[in-house]
């Protein structure tokens, strides 16, 4: 099934900037991932420089607002504005439904986003958000956060923007994806050893204060002063104007003495004149250094094989090497920079090589095959129905309502369900354990065809004695749940199916209640493995990680205890604890012991030589894959686990696990990565002390969390579960998951 696109930026074509050549890329990489891609142009066309080679794209097709006469002015057709945008491809949206609307303009974003239109199929591309914390008004985080609540994904430029994000708005957590980026077909590499003389500097794109235009236009005199005859090419019609003439002195300067300017072109002619030239030019004011975005015109410069004189920047630097020769900070750094690459042949090839290979991660190609793994999972493909609801409409799709007062676990499983064509999913959201809206709860009985309790509860308890008959139950069983009373309550016999998270429990829930053997599969937790795959950061090869400390038995103590034996041999370890604190949970902190076991283990921080200022507390909260960035190897000290997901969210990330031997954890865990208590689990950290060693072990761990917990599987899973016929055998595909019963 082709996927059906419509795109749309709050952007002028016919204007030449970053944000255009990034509206025309996006739209061919989304073609070239197999798209039926429809483009809204937002002004009317007065050039086709940017347009033309859209036209000539097979998938594409662009819309020209003047053709349906959506807007008129006192002087024509003008631009369209975010509202009117809006409506306008609500417009065509219904005029023939779109799998995925991508959208670029944070105006336009949050006028379509509040329409909810589109809810669940917005992949908006983020830029112009503040992107400091400082800058993260509340009234800016409460419009992102209604963007991400509204969106499939948020399309991030860089894993910084979209850490950022993932940091400031707890809605945009498992919906950023990265798309960096994208260089077009390029012309040959100029494949230069030497610059020329003179020596040719160039400059393409918009005209604009912070990015440094009118300074540049000295570099021709400022070169001649210091022995160098050389020439400025700038490119590009979009000029900055403000109250205090920028536009007009820019102007002026475009016609001094060794600056040609040659005017707006399209993108192929910026490059061709660009690939004439011998060094571009991508040096910024300081204000834009913070800034979590990167150039393209830096990437394309390097694909053409041209050295850039660019800032100093740690997004710079991990692109291009903190030995980078051509970093500048003012226009004299500058000119002295070109100065030197033109006197030194080796410096210049040496910019020109790591320019050249930066850019060879961010081809057009690659990004259409970023964008066919998005779309996979966001557009999964349609399915014949496995189930029959004993209706006359054959086409009527499976109603399936999930209900629990806690569903933290099941999101990942709830987003997937809802995608799925065949199925219609409703959630009764309890508000507390034992509390909920008891005539909402039969309306929805009395709909499903399938109900999914989400924890051994009062939820299930009621879903047992009040589902529709017919109707088919399944709930997930975690762990507090087999020490409970609620498993006793159950109507079991209106219990299709039991699901707990491992094997381990599988056993003990059948030895503990009695239940049917048939009654009780094992389905691991779920994982988006590709969101959790980011780069490790500089030093996280010492960084122990633990997320969760709360209740005592996670044993922070002795998570302390590997501290300590790790920082006797290696004062570089950490140990980050990402966690609420015990104190705000009430049923924790009423608890003596409880209480007695945290003041222990803070005094033992703040006293013992070996931990003071080795422990970091990270707030508890969604933004796991982001913190994972920093930690190499992740505990697990726990005295009791029905599956501990912490672990395997640290393999996804290729982190080590490093888990202590609790009842089970062989059930669900390699034996390579279980250890008997703190001293064994510090020297198998140890023996990990080199930097390949440890890169490979936490491959191998990568490896098996992908195999064992990635998302798709285990959603097939639950898919085959919810659609089985009423007959209790689990269907075939999802035999070989669900394991022994």
């Amino acid at each position: 099934m082709t996927s059906r696109a419509l795109v749309y930026g709050d952007i002028d074509l016919n204007l030449i900037d970053g944000s255009a050549i990034w509206l025309q890329s996006v739209t061919q990489a989304l073609a070239r991932a197999g798209c039926a891609v429809t483009l809204v142009l937002k002004a009317p066309v007065r050039t086709s420089r940017l347009i033309a080679p859209l036209l000539a794209e097979p998938g594409v097709t662009v819309r020209r607002p003047v053709e349906e006469h959506l807007i008129e002015g006192p002087e024509g057709p003008g631009p369209v504005r975010a509202p009117a945008a809006a409506e306008l491809l609500a417009r065509l949206d219904a005029e023939q439904p779109h799998d995925l609307v991508v959208l670029r303009g944070r105006a336009l974003t949050a006028a379509v986003a509040r329409s909810e239109a589109f809810a669940g199929r917005l992949w908006p591309y983020l830029t112009d958000v503040p992107q400091s914390v400082p800058g993260l008004t509340s009234q800016a985080a409460d419009e992102l956060g209604m963007i991400a609540s509204a969106a499939r994904y948020l399309l991030c430029q860089t894993e910084e923007l979209r850490c950022f994000l993932e940091g400031s708005i707890p809605a945009a957590c498992g919906k950023c994806v990265l798309l960096p980026p994208m260089l077009a077909d390029i012309p040959a590499a100029r494949g230069a050893d030497a610059a020329g003389t003179p020596l040719r500097l160039v400059y393409t794109g918009k005209f604009a204060p912070r990015w440094n235009t009118l300074e540049m236009t000295e570099l021709p005199g400022l070169l001649s002063a210091r022995g160098v005859a050389s020439e400025l090419h700038m490119a590009g019609d979009k000029i900055h104007d403000d109250a205090t003439g920028y536009q007009q002195r820019m102007r002026a300067a475009l016609d001094t003495g060794g600056v040609t300017w040659h005017g707006g072109h399209s993108r192929e002619e910026a490059m061709r004149l660009a690939a004439s030239c011998d060094i571009g030019l991508s040096w910024r004011h300081p204000a834009l250094d913070a800034s979590l975005e990167l150039s393209t015109k830096v990437l394309e410069f390097g694909a053409l094989g041209l050295p850039v004189i660019l800032n100093r920047t740690p997004i710079h630097e991990a692109l291009l090497g903190a030995d980078y020769p051509l970093f500048a900070a003012s226009l004299a750094d500058v000119a002295d920079a070109a100065a030197a690459a033109a006197a030194d042949p080796g410096l210049y090839r040496l910019a020109a090589n790591r320019a050249g290979r930066a850019a060879e991660q961010f081809t057009l190609d690659r990004a259409a095959e970023r964008l066919r793994g998005y779309l996979a999972a966001a557009v999964p493909a349609r399915r014949a129905r496995r189930a029959s609801t004993g209706e006359s409409d054959p086409d009527r799709r499976l109603r399936v309502v999930v209900a629990g007062h806690d569903l933290k676990f099941f999101t990942p499983l709830l987003g997937y369900l809802r995608l799925q064509p065949d199925l219609e999913i409703r959630v009764d959201q309890w508000a507390a354990l034992g509390k909920h809206d008891a005539a909402a709860s039969r309306e929805l009985a009395a709909w499903a065809d399938v109900v999914v309790c989400e924890w051994c509860g009062p939820n299930a308890v009621w879903y047992s004695r009040h589902k529709r008959r017919g109707s088919r139950l399944l709930v997930r069983l975690h762990r507090f749940e087999l020490t409970s009373p609620y498993p006793g309550q159950l109507k079991i016999g209106s219990v299709n199916q039991v699901v707990c998270v491992s094997k381990h429990y599988a056993r003990l829930c059948r030895e503990r209640t009695g239940w049917p053997e048939t009654k009780v599969v094992a389905v691991p937790n779920a994982l988006d493995v590709a969101q959790l795959d980011r780069p490790k950061l500089d030093g996280a090869r010492f960084h122990l990680g633990l997320v969760g400390m709360v209740p005592s038995r996670k044993r922070l103590d002795l998570a302390l205890d590997v501290l300590e034996e790790l920082r006797r041999e290696d004062d570089r370890y950490l140990l980050f604890v990402k966690s609420g604190m015990p104190w705000e949970h009430w049923w924790v902190w009423q608890n003596p012991a409880e209480r007695e076991h945290y003041a222990d283990a803070l005094r033992r921080v703040q006293r013992s030589p070996l931990l003071r200022g080795a422990v970091v507390f990270d707030d508890a909260g969604p933004d796991v894959a982001a913190w994972l960035r920093r930690v190499g190897f992740v505990l697990s000290t726990s005295d009791d686990e029905s599956f501990h997901v912490a672990p395997a969210e640290g393999m996804a990330s290729r982190a080590v696990p490093v888990l202590r031997h609790w009842p089970g954890a062989e059930t669900i865990y390699d034996m390579r990565w279980i250890h008997r208590g703190p001293a064994e689990m510090a020297a198998a950290i140890m023996a990990l002390g080199d930097q390949d060693d440890w890169r490979a072990a936490g491959d191998d761990a990568h490896a098996q969390a992908a195999a064992a917990f990635n998302l798709a599987r285990v959603c097939e899973a639950w898919h085959g579960l919810l659609t089985a016929d009423l007959d209790p055998a689990v269907p075939g595909p999802i035999l070989e998951l669900l394991g022994s019963r």
